[in-house]
């Protein structure tokens, strides 16, 4: 397939397979995304409105509360006199609350006085005819008007008022009820009586009727453990077994499971209000949610259309300008492979492409470059070969020449001078192993003696050397040629210009699985901050400076070998004396290996 067609395949089955990716996440998840969408407009809206609900609520306990005015109804409620004398002298009470004390817009229809008996002291009924006819005594029917639940609440500890409803069969609608108790103004534990309100549901449809959004939903207050209070909305006929659940459940004070009735094509929503106990439910149908769901869908789909076209005619237009460079690059790679190998890239524009045949021009002139400089080296590599064979004969011959030279001394019983040549054999010879980078400790310090017996002759034995070595630590591996170097740094530094007596001491310890190796001398002391500042620094230039091998070299190949955490640390005072630490791990020879692999 040719690059321009590949391209518009790969772009266009690129967007469609994202598409089908982001269509199949879509259904996968959409539905909990609208749900919680839906559920916090919702919960907003049913918060909102138990907030108004509320402060109407509270304004009609308010007006409620006035009863503690009337002092002289309060002095004969608590002095518990005759049921008649005291109806006798308040028998327009209600009457004149339930008018001065409630709003027009508080749909107040009747209103009782009681006493702690439950015996009736004042009523009032507004407008009574045939169809809005109130029970003068709400206790002459307790089942129809729902009485018992105010007994209940009377006899209980709640000090809030009490908020219920009962059918009116004369309305045909729900009334609903407060009862506020009654207690002693001096005694204020001691109930005397309540008062009783009941209002026209349709003040509290009004403020729900605000709050719906949808005319499919369905809305009603309801305290725990009793009746509806009010309800507005439309129930589908396939929600009204569910709605009758969950009520029942609320009206048996099983509200914890009623978030598990929420299934099949409805969603239930519910916020609580603490002090009055009315809780408000909302059924929303899932077919709403649904209904969101496919125009998103649609919409998606048309998108991904129009994307599909205009992707399409873009990739063609685009893909044309690309192709037909590259195509000319791979014509001319053709040429090239083919055996023309002075053919170079002719498009150099400012572009990719065109960076891309400079960089190829020039990787090819670069070739010819190495293949004629392939042929130079392969002439250096003989001639280095060679040299490499010839190299290997020296050392030899130098053994073998100081072994004669001792050998001959000793002959004309000149002593120092073959006890010299035997240690200058010996210290080359061990020096120029390379095929052995590790020794150990033991051999380490015979390296050490030789070369001190060889600086001791040089400098008339004017040095004395101590050794403190650890029996245990003799066959620990150690870097070849690692403890001398640190020796003649104490002798060409720390006591090239000391006076008097001057001294060495090695030490060889180990401890916590870290060979220790220290040298001290008594010389004039050394800059110990800044060489330990370099040591840590570890630079590559400081290590491939100069020809010596001095303490910097030391710690590189230290660090090199075993970690960041080795090597050199100096101590010194700048004046009297200084000592060179060296820390490795203590690893046996047959352990080397590993650690130099």
């Amino acid at each position: 397939m040719k690059m321009r067609r590949k391209i518009l395949l790969l772009c266009l089955g690129s967007t469609l397979g994202a598409l089908i990716l982001q269509t199949l996440l879509f259904q996968r998840v959409s539905g909990t995304m609208i749900y919680n969408q839906s559920k916090a407009e919702n919960y907003n809206l049913l918060q909102n409105m138990q907030n108004e609900i509320y402060t109407f609520v509270k304004n009609i306990e308010s007006s409620l509360i006035d009863i503690y005015n009337e002092k002289e109804f309060m002095q004969e409620l608590k002095s518990d006199g005759d049921i008649e004398t005291l109806r006798k002298n308040n028998y327009r009470l209600a009457y004149r609350k339930a008018v001065e004390e409630f709003e027009t817009s508080d749909g107040v229809v009747a209103f009782y006085i009681y006493n702690i008996d439950h015996q009736i002291v004042s009523t009032y009924r507004r407008a009574v005819t045939p169809k809005h006819n109130y029970p003068k005594n709400i206790y002459e029917d307790s089942d129809m008007t729902n009485a018992d639940k105010v007994k209940e609440y009377v006899a209980s500890d709640q000090k809030n008022m009490f908020v219920s409803s009962y059918y009116n069969p004369y309305r045909e609608t729900n009334l609903v009820r407060f009862v506020l108790k009654i207690y002693d103004n001096v005694n204020t534990s001691d109930k005397i009586g309540y008062v009783v309100c009941d209002i026209d549901s349709n003040v509290l449809t009004k403020i729900m009727d605000k709050y719906s959004t949808h005319r499919e939903g369905y809305m009603w207050l309801q305290p725990s453990g009793d009746r509806v209070i009010v309800e507005t909305g439309n129930l589908e006929e396939s929600n009204q077994e569910y709605y009758e659940e969950v009520s029942k459940r609320i009206r048996e004070n099983n509200t914890e499971q009623i978030a598990d009735a929420s299934a099949g094509n409805r969603v239930l929503f519910q916020v609580p209000q603490e002090k009055y106990n009315i809780g408000a439910y909302s059924i929303m149908p899932q077919d709403i949610l649904e209904q969101n769901q496919k125009a998103l869908l649609q919409n998606i789909i048309l998108i991904g259309t129009m994307m599909c076209i205009i992707l399409s005619v873009v990739t063609i237009f685009v893909s044309s300008t690309l192709t037909k460079p590259l195509e000319e690059l791979t014509g001319t790679i053709t040429q090239i492979r083919e055996g023309d190998t002075k053919k170079r890239v002719d498009y150099l524009k400012d572009n990719e492409i065109g960076r891309l045949g400079r960089e190829f021009n020039e990787m090819l002139d670069e070739i010819e470059r190495l293949i004629g400089h392939e042929y130079e080296t392969k002439l250096l590599l003989n001639k280095a070969e060679y040299k490499a064979l010839q190299a290997q004969i020296n050392p030899h011959f130098l053994y073998n020449t100081l072994d004669t030279m001792s050998s001959i001394a000793s002959i004309q019983n000149c002593v120092i001078v073959s006890n010299l040549c035997q240690s200058l054999s010996n210290i080359f010879r061990y020096s120029l192993d390379m095929r052995h980078p590790y020794s150990t400790v033991a051999k380490e310090i015979v390296h050490l003696k030789n070369y001190i017996y060889v600086m001791n002759v040089r400098m008339r034995e004017d040095i004395k050397y101590y050794f403190d070595i650890a029996d245990d630590m003799l066959q620990n591996s150690i870097p070849r040629i690692s403890i001398q170097p640190l020796v003649e740094n104490a002798i060409n530094h720390g006591l090239k210009n000391k006076r008097g007596e001057k001294s060495i001491h090695v030490k060889v310890f180990g401890e916590n699985q870290i060979l220790n190796i220290t040298v001290t001398d008594n010389g004039v002391g050394m800059a110990a901050e800044e060489i330990n500042r370099r040591l840590r620094e570890n630079r590559q230039e400081q290590v491939e400076s100069g020809t010596s091998i001095g303490l910097v070299n030391i710690n590189a190949r230290m660090k090199m070998l075993y970690g960041e955490e080795y090597g050199l640390t100096v101590e010194s005072d700048g004046a009297s004396g200084t000592s060179v630490i060296l820390r490795i791990p203590c690893v046996r020879m047959e352990e080397a290996e590993t650690w130099l692999k």
